[in-house]
């Protein structure tokens, strides 16, 4: 996988989070401005089970969006390590290797985004030789 191509897969991934968790934070405080829980009354906590249902589809379609986002984030790190691991000097794949399975992944892959090599661009055609003609 190039790095272009892991690049758009990681920016994507971490938009696709941020949506959802805008989405689950809009849901929640839509549901306490709403009514869902009212606390005080002859009832400590009163939970109205109609809005609660429509709090918990938004909150079921953030957690899609999230799981998807973390997902294709996994993705585009088996990406930069596969992409990494043709390289000669595997300092890069050690990195993402390593940091990744500490679960700091994203600092690893924040920092390939913006200064990692791609293994796909190196020249395979080997030195070029130059020859004369008329020997």
């Amino acid at each position: 996988m190039s790095k272009p191509t892991v690049t758009r897969l990681f920016i994507g991934a971490v938009l696709v989070v941020i949506v959802g968790l805008l989405v689950a934070f809009a849901a929640i405080v839509a549901a306490l401005v709403g009514g869902v829980v009212t606390i005080g009354g002859p009832a400590v906590v009163t939970v109205n089970g109609g809005a609660l249902a429509g709090t918990l589809v938004w909150l079921i379609i953030a957690s899609l969006a999230i799981a998807v986002g973390a997902l294709a984030a996994i993705a585009s790190w088996i990406g930069a390590l596969l992409n990494t691991v043709q390289l000669e000097d595997k300092t890069w794949f050690v990195a993402l290797l390593v940091l990744g399975l500490l679960s700091l992944g994203w600092v690893a892959m924040a920092a390939y985004v913006f200064a990692g090599p791609d293994a796909t661009r190196q020249d395979a055609t080997g030195p070029v030789v130059a020859t004369t003609a008329g020997t």
